[in-house]
């Protein structure tokens, strides 16, 4: 069974289906409202995200 469940998941791969959660948080959007001179806490609150989800965003964009 479980060689049958690889197989299909292979084939679906192939095919162009994407696996997983949807990110629900626009990082493009972010980092645009931060170099535009908006704090990380009034993006939190305007997209309706944690403070600390911004930061950790920004963190990784950074390096």
């Amino acid at each position: 069974m479980l060689k049958r469940t690889n197989e299909g998941r292979i084939d679906a791969k192939l095919k162009g289906v994407k696996f997983g959660r949807k990110r629900t948080v626009d990082r493009d959007k972010i980092i645009s409202l931060y170099t535009s001179g908006i704090g990380s806490t009034e993006i939190a609150k305007q997209i309706g995200i944690g403070r600390s989800t911004v930061y950790k965003l920004l963190q990784d964009k950074v390096r």
